[in-house]
């Protein structure tokens, strides 16, 4: 019998691209390290407010270093993501509220796809995302009118608020659950660290195996 799988669980929004950097790394590794994955869709809206933190794009420097740091990132996790040129009307206006109420009906619904349509959304390909998932129209229908149901409203309050008993104040943050000990850990940039906790290899962003399909 070999070790137990250890509990990784991912505090995402679709809104945050440091996120999607940190949601592509641990499917990367998923079926490479020793862990159970948990993708847990939560609001970046309700846990800066919880935490009294702000949008970094919202401080005009911390909004122009983050620009160039997606450029550079794009290349260095191998991810197609870009700075939407319309970006205070996308992200600051427009929020992420029906994107992540949609993706908690996706993962009461239909959990196997929770990690296909979230990918999809982040491509911002947002009226092809559930079809190009691989979900059917009706599906995508049903989940559509369920985002406004009190079980899923209920559920992704109630996975922010997990995220802000962590510790939460932005997101992504990945809790790995060790040896009856829980680790949170802030940003896509720390998977070294959680490798070390997990006693795996870290062999970058792009692991050899995952480096072959791209």
């Amino acid at each position: 019998m070999g070790p137990l799988l250890r509990t990784v669980e991912l505090f995402y929004d679709v809104l945050s691209p440091y996120s999607w950097l940190g949601f592509e790394v641990l499917c990367r590794y998923q079926n490479i390290w020793n862990i159970n994955l948990q993708l847990r869709p939560s609001l970046i809206g309700g846990i800066m407010k919880d935490s009294g933190n702000k949008p970094p794009a919202l401080l005009p420097r911390k909004g122009q270093y983050m620009a160039n740091d997606i450029k550079l990132l794009r290349h260095h996790f191998q991810i197609p993501i870009q700075f939407p040129k319309d970006f205070f009307a996308v992200i600051i206006e427009k929020g992420s509220l029906s994107a992540m109420r949609f993706l908690t009906a996706v993962s009461l619904e239909h959990p196997e796809m929770l990690e296909k349509v979230s990918r999809e959304l982040w491509m911002r390909v947002w009226s092809r995302a559930a079809e190009k998932a691989g979900m059917s129209a009706e599906q995508a229908q049903g989940l559509l009118e369920k985002i406004s149901t009190p079980k899923v409203k209920n559920q992704l309050k109630e996975t922010t608020e997990a995220a802000c008993r962590y510790g939460a104040f932005g997101l992504p943050i990945t809790v790995a659950h060790v040896d009856g000990q829980t680790h949170m850990i802030f940003g896509s940039d720390r998977m070294e660290l959680l490798a070390y906790l997990l006693g795996e290899k870290w062999m970058g962003p792009v692991p050899p195996a995952v480096n072959a399909r791209l």
